[in-house]
């Protein structure tokens, strides 16, 4: 009775060493020290009591320490620097006793050995994808550390970025929160209805606007945008400006772009400043970098279309194009545009008012017309060999590659008109 209690105790404490390993944080091996470790450890010949060391040293029982590796990994949030909950897909490789295979776990979790750990993926919809590939190696688990053979997992944790719009999953398990992103443009919509009714539900809505961009972002500029617009939707009328707020904060909070909020409040305020002084007549100075900034957006959503460019884009293409559809209506209304327009390729002069000149520059650079000598130097090269009463415009579109179709056929309409000083 005694020799068997003495038995249950041995094994007793070996299965909670075994059982909890540095903390959870570690795991056996499957290498040949850690067996040879592990059968010293698990000598089958049980002492009677803890001073017994006549068929066994009782310090042998403590090898199975070498046979452990530190294979635990952690998820950690980027922003907050607090562990989280994370989904992950590891990749098993090939052996001889079975096939490459997948599987998933939640974080934190036991990776498998160095010798067939081959992937290892951040998967879910809350946290933006992760991939560390891995080339199997039949060697011990990494150490932190060692400068030689880097440690991929960071000493057993693994940054990764949660997405605006999503909670975590300590505090959203089942993702009932998450959904409420979904409803963004329902809490930002207002019915065209009577001015009182739109003003009451504007103000009912800016709360909840509020509350849900502060819930899911703690971005400063993002909050500090849903309160502006908030309070501004108040005193608007029309709901053109609200749907466009509604739909530029739920864009950057769905793609975590904060920045971009600048990009397009930008844009859409010069174009739209332009539109409301052209009905009066009035004109004041704008930013002459307006349309190179526009036109390299232009580019990059242009090279995303043709496969030139990879990534993924910044602004959305709908926005772009409705933008270069509002700019070429409002250089078509100018008024003294034209006039100032054929003065500059005539005799090269700018006009003497500020807001003209600017406005003048920003054709030139919209539609990329070249310089005056270098146009009259092309259609000085087209009239000496093109027939009389011929079309210039395919032979403009060779010679000047770069420039639009727009400023390609005002510039043959200015051949059939003398130029006016």
């Amino acid at each position: 009775s005694s020799l068997q209690t003495t038995w249950i105790y041995h094994m007793v404490s070996l299965a909670i060493g075994f059982l909890f390993l540095g903390g959870g944080t570690h795991s056996f091996s499957t290498s040949n020290s850690a067996i040879a470790a592990l059968l010293i450890t698990l000598y089958p010949r049980l002492p009677t009591g803890p001073n017994d060391n006549r068929c066994h040293l009782q310090a042998f029982r403590h090898l199975y320490v070498i046979a452990t590796e530190p294979r635990r990994v952690q998820t950690v949030d980027v922003d907050t620097g607090l562990p989280v909950y994370c989904p992950l897909e590891v990749t098993v490789a090939e052996t001889e006793y079975y096939d490459e295979t997948n599987y998933c776990d939640v974080t934190p979790c036991l990776l498998p050995e160095r010798s067939v750990l081959k992937n290892v993926r951040v998967c879910g919809p809350r946290y933006w994808p992760q991939l560390i590939k891995i080339t199997p190696e039949d060697k011990p688990w990494w150490r932190s550390g060692d400068k030689t053979d880097p440690d991929p997992f960071n000493g057993g944790v693994l940054y990764i970025k949660r997405k605006v719009g999503s909670c975590s999953y300590s505090d959203d398990p089942i993702g009932c929160q998450s959904l409420l992103s979904r409803a963004m443009h329902e809490v930002c919509d207002t019915p065209s209805t009577s001015c009182s009714t739109q003003l009451n539900r504007a103000s009912h809505s800016s709360f909840r606007v509020d509350q849900l961009v502060s819930t899911f972002s703690a971005n400063p500029s993002l909050i500090a945008f849903a309160k502006l617009c908030c309070e501004s939707w108040k005193d608007r009328s029309n709901g053109n400006f609200q749907d466009f707020c509604s739909q530029v904060l739920y864009e950057c909070m769905s793609k975590d772009r904060p920045s971009l909020l600048q990009v397009y409040i930008s844009f859409y305020t010069i174009v739209e400043s332009m539109w409301e002084h052209l009905k009066i007549g009035q004109f004041p100075f704008y930013d002459s970098l307006f349309p190179s900034s526009l036109k390299v957006a232009l580019a990059y959503s242009g090279a995303l279309v043709d496969g030139r460019i990879s990534s993924g884009g910044i602004i959305q293409a709908t926005f772009l194009e409705s933008l270069v559809k509002r700019v070429d209506n409002i250089f078509a209304e100018l008024p003294n545009l034209k006039a100032n327009f054929v003065r500059y390729l005539g005799t090269g002069k700018w006009p003497d008012a500020q807001s003209d000149a600017v406005l003048l520059s920003w054709y030139l650079q919209w539609y990329s017309i070249p310089p005056p000598l270098v146009v009259a130097s092309t259609v000085e090269k087209i009239k000496r060999r093109a027939p009389t009463g011929v079309s210039m415009l395919p032979l403009l579109r060779l010679l000047l590659p770069t420039t639009h179709l727009v400023g390609l056929m005002e510039i043959e309409k200015l051949q059939m008109m003398p130029m006016r000083s």
